[in-house]
């Protein structure tokens, strides 16, 4: 305790600029600082400051420990926030972003069951395949299915996610299976459009990631309606197995070329920062990687 009591009381007197005013804050007399500091540099064996009676100026070790104090002394505080949160009551409103489709079958669903736990947190659910601002829209937590490429954003990771291309029995009954990537030329691709231009469908070929711009006569921007038209026969789809699980354990869709299948883009949930993270954010994150670590829960889904 004395230790820290003199490291604290460093750090005190170089913010507030003299050892009287680090006394009056603390409401003891100068003299007591005064012995705090030079029990701390006897202890450690060096001059951190040199005092006179008009100025302070931090040594040169005195200036390497006082960052060292103000980091240890800053992750200790948010260690105590961090247990009196979780003693506390998540509250307020939340506004969570995800993609279209796997917010309504993987987040809608669970927002009563969440709520249920936390009667004190109200929920605003925006559905959308763009890829949101979080700062500028004011948005807490966004769920994404992507790798993470902006720095400047905290993601954490909620499940795994795998890309799978699948078509129906009746479709490969009419057209047969593609064996090689070169293949997918000679098939009915049903693509996914973005803002006028659509998106390319990736592969690893000899253990390289390969984007293949395919073609079709339907493309859409909504995923669901390409899952749609897979299963009624229409073409190939390249989806991920968050949607499509259920029909291939159904054999309602065959997957294939699985051979050249490229790492998924993981699930994350994203928040524009970690410190001082609200107890409700830090609450419906930890419920969502819950959910989704349950051995059970996808091929329940």
């Amino acid at each position: 305790m004395g230790q820290f009591r003199q490291i604290s009381t460093f750090v005190e007197v170089v913010a507030r600029g003299s050892l009287s005013a680090a006394a009056r804050a603390e409401g003891i007399a100068p003299a007591m600082i005064g012995r705090r500091l030079d029990a701390l540099e006897s202890r450690l064996g060096v001059k951190l400051l040199q005092r006179t009676t008009r100025k302070l100026a931090l040594t040169n070790e005195g200036a390497a420990f006082l960052e060292d104090c103000q980091r240890i002394l800053g992750e200790l505080e948010e260690a105590e926030s961090a247990v009196a949160e979780r003693s506390a009551r998540a509250s307020g409103h939340l506004l969570v972003s995800a993609p279209a489709g796997f917010g309504r079958q993987h987040v809608a669903p669970l927002l009563p069951s969440f709520l249920a736990e936390h009667r004190d947190v109200t929920i605003n659910l925006n559905l959308n395949d763009r890829l949101v601002d979080l700062v500028g829209e004011g948005i807490d937590v966004a769920i994404r299915i992507a790798s993470l490429s902006d720095s400047n954003l905290v993601g954490v990771k909620l499940a795994d996610n795998q890309r799978v291309l699948v078509g129906s029995p009746a479709y490969f009954k009419r057209h047969g299976m593609p064996q090689a990537l070169a293949d997918l030329a000679r098939h009915n691709c049903l693509a996914i459009s973005s803002e006028g231009s659509q998106r390319g469908w990736t592969f690893l070929d000899h253990g390289k990631p390969v984007t293949l711009k395919v073609a079709g006569n339907m493309v859409c921007n909504d995923g669901e309606v390409l899952h749609d038209w897979a299963l009624a026969g229409k073409g190939l789809a390249w989806r991920s197995m968050w949607e499509v699980g259920p029909e291939i354990r159904a054999g309602r869709l065959v997957t294939v070329l699985d051979q050249f299948a490229a790492p998924g883009n993981d699930i994350h949930a994203v928040f524009a920062q970690r410190r001082h993270l609200p107890l409700r954010i830090r609450a419906f994150v930890d419920f969502l990687r819950h959910t989704y670590n349950q051995p059970d829960y996808w091929r329940a889904a």
